[in-house]
């Protein structure tokens, strides 16, 4: 089954606002928010639907790759996000916790606790680009990337100590993961609240620092990433591998993998859009007599068939010959353009036999019906 339209989700139109597309969430997220639903799977679902909805709508370039290109646009992001597995209710809090404002405990908190406003790390995005043929775009692809990058310490399990166990309480926040400080100012004393300098947010300081990751809880390695490339996809259009960009220091969310595609031009065939156009060049006798010729398609080659007296600039049309839909929904055509090869160096032989065929009236050019109904409509143009 696929996946619902992200904009019927939060049931908003296509040129909703941010501002719109973010009331429209909150009213989604409390309606079906676990401490309000305690044990529903069905709300739970519909939860991380409607996060994951917005986790897209409210990226202007997330939301314009799905506009453009639908769920496929967004790659693995589409199946691996928060509907799909990818973050855990948790994480939505983490994420959009200050949309809740003060419903459920000011936080977003659930089961009916109050969540500390610890920082969640997440690692950095990784970007690399995706070389693909024509044969490839029409098919679909299976790649596997190299990619070198920041991933958790297997000696100490990414938590950056030694045995795992090694921590104390930040002195600094007390373990809050925030400080808070008092300021004058001539309007009156103002409060302000940020991420503790010293633990970096997580309440806790490292006394027994890991010797392979000195403590950060990432090391840097070569990883083999295996990418698939839905069919019909373009030269530009971003590809997210959720989940597979660099680690994030000592635990929390990785960061993603952006595939950016870039299109081989094929030696023969030219894209548009869907559609692929190919100039096929045929002789006098071949146009004249008519003749079976061979033309290449994505797949391999095939006969057409030339009608005699086939006129150059007639486009033959091949149904389904040509790319893919990315969204799967239709195939494009491959559209033959006919030109009529005129030679340039001729023999004396050549050239009476040229003449002589001159001389007949089936060689001198008239325009037909269609062609004169052509001339009459750009006449009336151009009055």
């Amino acid at each position: 089954m696929g996946k619902r339209d992200y904009y019927e989700i939060l049931d908003v139109s296509k040129s909703a606002s941010k501002e719109d597309i973010k009331k429209a969430y909150r009213k989604q997220a409390l309606k079906y928010h676990p401490d309000k639903n305690p044990g529903d799977k069905n709300a739970e679902e519909k939860f991380k639907e409607a996060a994951e909805a917005y986790e897209v709508l409210s990226d202007d370039d997330k939301r314009a790759r799905y506009d453009r290109f639908g769920h496929a646009g967004l790659g693995a992001a589409a199946d691996g996000g928060f509907g799909g597995g990818g973050m855990t209710i948790e994480d939505i809090f983490s994420s959009f916790g200050d949309i809740f404002g003060d419903a459920f405990g000011g936080f977003g908190g659930f089961g009916g606790s109050r969540r500390t406003s610890r920082t969640v790390r997440k690692g950095s995005n990784l970007r690399v680009k995706v070389k693909l043929n024509l044969q490839e775009i029409a098919t679909g692809a299976e790649k596997k990337i190299k990619v070198n990058k920041y991933v958790s310490c297997s000696s100490c399990g990414g938590t950056g100590a030694e045995g795992g166990s090694s921590y104390s309480t930040c002195s600094t926040c007390n373990g809050n993961g925030q400080v808070t400080r008092v300021s004058n100012t001539f309007l009156g004393q103002m409060q302000t609240v940020t991420t503790c300098p010293t633990c970096g947010g997580e309440g806790k300081n490292i006394t027994n620092k890991c010797t392979k990751c000195y403590g950060e809880g990432i090391v840097k390695e070569e990883e083999i990433i295996p990418i698939s490339i839905p069919a019909g996809v373009a030269e530009g259009m971003q590809m997210t591998v959720a989940g597979k960009g660099n680690a994030a220091r000592r635990g929390g969310v990785n960061g993603d993998l952006l595939v950016m595609i870039q299109e081989e031009p094929h030696p023969q065939l030219i894209r548009d859009g869907n559609d692929l156009l190919y100039n096929l060049h045929i002789s006098i006798p071949q146009a004249s007599l008519g003749s079976a010729v061979e033309i290449p398609t994505v797949e391999s080659k095939v006969k057409i068939k030339i009608e005699p007296g086939t006129q150059p600039g007639k486009i033959l049309r091949l149904r389904n010959k040509g790319l893919p839909d990315v969204n799967g929904y239709k195939r494009g055509d491959l559209l033959v353009s006919i030109n009529v090869w005129i030679p340039k160096n001729l023999t004396r032989e050549e050239q009476k036999l040229i003449e002589k065929f001159g001389d007949s009236p089936n060689f001198i050019p008239h325009p037909d019906k269609s062609e004169m109904n052509f001339f009459e409509r750009m006449r009336g143009y151009f009055k």
